[in-house]
């Protein structure tokens, strides 16, 4: 199974419900804190892929909820400056095995990628608390 470092903002229910899903598939993690990591555009662009923008952010973040920030009026380079300076706006999780990055918890991508045992209970990349 993998070693999965796993960015998360503490205290998100959902973020415990994803690491729980990959325990239970026999994963370790090593969990990190998102909102406190020292993010630089080289360290955070890679989990993005060619990913859309707007696929990027955290659509929870009340700043996204609220229009202040505009997914799909942002280009590559505004985006990952915003979220340097925000780390709210980051679709949560962040995971890295080796050179492979993911952001956002897409069940069926995390499952063809490394393998994920059924859960009857939904998990998905969105955090209750972010509607706080």
């Amino acid at each position: 199974m993998a070693n999965v470092i796993f960015y998360e903002k503490p205290g998100c229910a959902s973020n415990a419900k994803q690491k729980a899903l990959l325990i239970a598939s026999g994963h370790e993690l090593d969990v990190r804190d998102l909102l406190k990591e020292p993010w630089s555009a080289s360290s955070l662009r890679p989990y993005f892929g060619s990913k859309p923008v707007r696929e990027w952010f955290n659509p929870a973040s009340p700043r996204v909820k609220s229009g202040e920030v505009k997914p799909d009026e942002v280009n590559p380079q505004e985006a990952i400056m915003m979220m340097i300076l925000d780390p709210g706006l980051i679709r949560r999780p962040l995971m890295r095995i080796g050179d492979h990055c993911e952001a956002g918890f897409d069940i069926e991508a995390v499952s063809r990628w490394i393998g994920l045992k059924p859960e009857t209970d939904a998990v998905s990349d969105r955090c209750a608390m972010d509607a706080a």
